[in-house]
């Protein structure tokens, strides 16, 4: 089978980018060949999602809960992109110690957009070994992040294990839809 995945994210100061290009890099290796293209929201347009099936969307939680500059500039075109039927895994980066009331708040709001525009998502992560108050994105039990969530500034030491492990389980998922 051959994938091809478009992996959109916004970076202020370049983590999201940074965990952007791992999981390129280890989905590319697990698949065997290139199959990831980067997108950065900042210089491309969005429109360049509908060519995709399967997307990444990497956002990152800014302050008490807010978007990034860049998700937030094509915020309202995201409702214009046609995402019905398409598969989305999202991943967040965010502070769970400075922020602990908001922490990966954005990638719920993202979460909430696409799913609203028919897309189906995959990814979801369990929220164990984190020490945060409250999320936007979390399950309705409250027992998974709907994405991979990235602390790089308390738990920058395990991000790598966590993205080898999630970047698996998004490849297992998305295979299974396929057959």
């Amino acid at each position: 089978m051959c994938i091809k995945i478009g992996l959109f994210f916004g970076s202020t100061t370049c983590y999201t980018e940074m965990a952007g290009e791992k999981i390129r890099e280890k989905i590319d290796m697990l698949i065997g060949y290139p199959s990831v293209t980067l997108h950065n929201i900042a210089f491309n347009q969005i429109d360049s999602m509908s060519k995709y099936e399967f997307m990444i969307f990497g956002i990152p939680t800014w302050d008490y809960g807010e978007l990034q500059e860049d998700w937030e500039k094509h915020w309202e075109a995201i409702d214009s992109v046609y995402l019905q039927g398409k598969v989305i895994a999202l991943y967040g980066l965010g502070d769970q110690v400075g922020y602990p009331d908001w922490f990966q708040d954005a990638m719920g709001y993202l979460w909430h957009k696409v799913r609203k525009h028919g897309a189906q998502t995959i990814g979801a992560w369990p929220n164990k070994n984190y020490d945060f108050n409250d999320s936007k994105a979390l399950n309705e039990e409250k027992t998974f992040f709907v994405g991979l969530a990235l602390d790089d500034e308390n738990q920058s030491h395990i991000s790598d294990a966590r993205i080898t492990r999630w970047c698996k389980q998004i490849i297992e998922e998305y295979c299974s839809l396929k057959k």
